[in-house]
């Protein structure tokens, strides 16, 4: 059960650091990307207007999938299972998910909330289904 915890725990700090790293490394090489990212957080800090680029929305859907594939699978390799881990994971990210829809609501559209939000937990068991057990 520890090694559960853990794998759970390290899983979620991948998937932070590997989420905050891409979206630096992105929006230093897509000026846009960048742009973008700095006018939503000054429209969640100060609440002023802000339009969502479809473009950006959509990356940011592959990097969370893929970021939550390779959470999920440190959650399980910790572990030592493939099971427990990733699903505990992906719940957790997906309560931070949910908070963080609340959070961004009148910014980003809801077909943008929706599809990130739902992938979290899937993804996450995926990753752990790419750890083999034997």
């Amino acid at each position: 059960m520890v090694r559960i915890v853990l794998g759970v725990i390290a899983g979620f700090f991948a998937w932070v650091i590997a989420w905050v790293g891409s979206e630096k490394i992105l929006s230093a090489i897509w000026p846009e990307f960048g742009t973008h990212q700095r006018a939503f957080q000054a429209a969640i800090e100060n609440g002023g207007p802000f339009t969502a680029d479809t473009g950006a929305l959509l990356t940011h859907i592959v990097l969370g999938s893929i970021v939550s594939v390779m959470s999920g699978f440190l959650a399980a390799l910790i572990a030592g299972e493939n099971q427990r881990a990733p699903v505990f994971l992906g719940f957790l990210l997906l309560a931070v998910g949910v908070l963080k829809a609340v959070m961004s609501w009148p910014y980003v559209p809801i077909w943008y909330h929706l599809v990130f939000t739902a992938l979290l937990l899937p993804m996450a068991i995926l990753g752990g289904k790419l750890k083999n057990t034997s």
